[in-house]
């Protein structure tokens, strides 16, 4: 990744993708994003969506974490030029004109992608659509499981 992305590793710390790749002993180190559990998508298609499955985007999804914003925005130049990418969506919650009591303060860019090449192709899912979040390194050191445990009782009581 040329834009000095980072990722989460398995003990809660963050390396540059350029620093393990290559090195198999060192990228099994790294947390990559998982799927969203079956109850959280139904309990987001439910509350947020009306019932809509089809609006459900972020069932598959990875983190990129940016000490940068002119990292993270170098990041988003990149997959814009991609040919085999297309972007469906962005949700750009650096914006200053984000309300940010809708995300309890949290910030970062979502960009929910297409992958159209020769594997998605034969697999079928060139028009799954996955979710790419990209994080202030700031923002990313808040995401820890009781971090998280705090932002899912703030989205319950708001029926999210």
């Amino acid at each position: 990744l040329e834009s000095g992305a980072m990722l989460r590793t398995a003990g809660g710390g963050f390396m540059r993708w350029s620093d393990a790749a290559g090195d198999r002993e060192v990228e099994r180190q790294l947390r990559w994003g998982g799927v969203k559990s079956t109850e959280r998508a139904i309990q987001k298609q439910l509350r947020s969506y009306r019932g809509d499955p089809s609006r459900l985007v972020d069932i598959c999804r990875e983190a990129l974490v940016f000490g940068s914003i002119a990292e993270l925005q170098r990041c988003v130049e990149l997959v814009a030029a991609d040919k085999e990418v297309q972007v469906v969506r962005v949700k750009n919650r650096l914006d200053i004109d984000f309300d940010s009591s809708a995300s309890a303060g949290y910030r970062d860019v979502a960009l929910n992608l297409e992958i159209h090449d020769q594997l998605t192709a034969s697999l079928g899912v060139e028009h799954h659509v996955c979710e790419l979040q990209l994080i202030p390194f700031a923002f990313a050191k808040l995401k820890s499981k009781e971090g998280h445990r705090r932002y899912v009782k703030f989205r319950d009581h708001r029926a999210e």
